[in-house]
């Protein structure tokens, strides 16, 4: 008889510890943000405490980095199909659901391509490199766990063109060979820096440099004939230039300072001693030009360099001081008585 009531106490006590470890056990409630990494959503990323049912799969997640709603009444008949109709919903409408990813943008595409080209092919350095893709170039998401670097799987390239057609592959990604390909076409463009009209330039302008810009241009439009601005300011427009045209060594010439039948100064040079005269141009010239020049005072003609507007200067030429210099006049004989 002891025995039996022992037993009956036993059973009570285990019975009130079990409804003790219920009561304590924190109540089931769903979340209202909720963040997967898997291509399903689980009760646990749904539910907080939601014990032996966490790892059952309910819905699809959405696609990598993006996010969806699940309005709270298909969550709850999901719920309660595993035995789950006492969670607290927190008075929620909706449940929204982020999946994350790993986000490999159009900059981190082409800075990987341009390495790889850079230096072969005839393509000379990466900060020299462009490039121009045959589609649109997005944002691609992969798996949030895909944190290898993006490796190259295969790369073509026509020297001749620059055309290019490379496939990337990330170790870990299922996404990047089955879901979205990293394959990529278009050209790749060696870039120079060369001088750009700023505006509109009419035939026969001397350029300023206002009207100058230097801009980076494919080296195959400027076609090696790359100037700089000083090659370019002081020069005379051969041709009308439209803004923003490349600016070729054939659309310019020297601007004449001297215009044909133009009064000049002769300046003549020597060690020492500096002389000038009067001439008249016999053809025009742009500084540093040997133009043909008439000494009026001798009447002889003379080659001597442009060195500025409505000048001419001739160094060392010692037969011609003569010329430039005013003959001493004969003293007055006595008269004979």
């Amino acid at each position: 008889m002891i025995r039996f009531i022992l037993s009956l106490a036993l059973i009570a006590t285990f019975a009130h510890g079990a409804r003790s470890q219920q009561a304590a056990a924190p109540a089931a409630k769903l979340r209202e943000l909720v963040t997967v990494t898997a291509e399903l959503v689980r009760i646990g990323d749904l539910v907080e405490n939601a014990g032996a049912s966490a790892n059952i799969a309910v819905f699809r997640a959405p696609d990598l980095g993006q996010t969806g709603a699940v309005q709270i009444a298909r969550v709850t008949e999901a719920l309660r199909q595993h035995d789950l109709a006492n969670v607290d919903t927190g008075n929620l409408s909706e449940i929204i659901v982020t999946r994350l990813s790993r986000t490999i943008t159009r900059q981190e595409i082409e800075e990987r391509i341009t390495r790889a080209l850079a230096g072969q092919y005839g393509l000379g350095e990466a900060r020299n490199l462009a490039l121009t893709f045959d589609r649109d170039i997005r944002s691609v998401h992969l798996e949030a766990t895909a944190t290898a670097e993006l490796a190259i799987n295969r790369i073509n390239v026509e020297p001749r063109t620059g055309r290019f057609d490379v496939v990337f592959d990330v170790p870990g990604s299922m996404a990047a060979r089955r879901v979205t390909p990293l394959r990529y076409t278009g050209i790749a463009s060696v870039m120079v820096e060369t001088a750009t009209a700023t505006r509109a330039v009419a035939r026969g302008e001397i350029l300023k440099a206002s009207d100058i810009s230097i801009e980076r241009r494919p080296k195959t439009e400027v076609a090696g004939d790359v100037l700089g601005a000083e090659q370019v300011v002081g020069m005379t427009s051969k041709r009308a230039l439209r803004a923003g045209e490349t600016v070729r060594s054939a659309d310019l010439v020297k601007a004449e300072v001297v215009a044909r039948n133009e009064n000049v100064t002769i300046v003549v040079e020597m060690p020492g001693i500096m002389l000038t005269a009067r001439g008249k141009a016999l053809e025009a010239g742009a500084i540093g030009d040997l133009v043909s020049v008439l000494n009026i005072q001798s009447n002889r003609k003379i080659q001597a360099t442009v060195t500025g507007p409505g000048r001419v200067t001739l160094v060392g030429a010692t037969p011609f001081v003569a010329a430039a210099t005013v003959p001493a006049t004969n003293p007055e004989r006595p008269s004979a008585e």
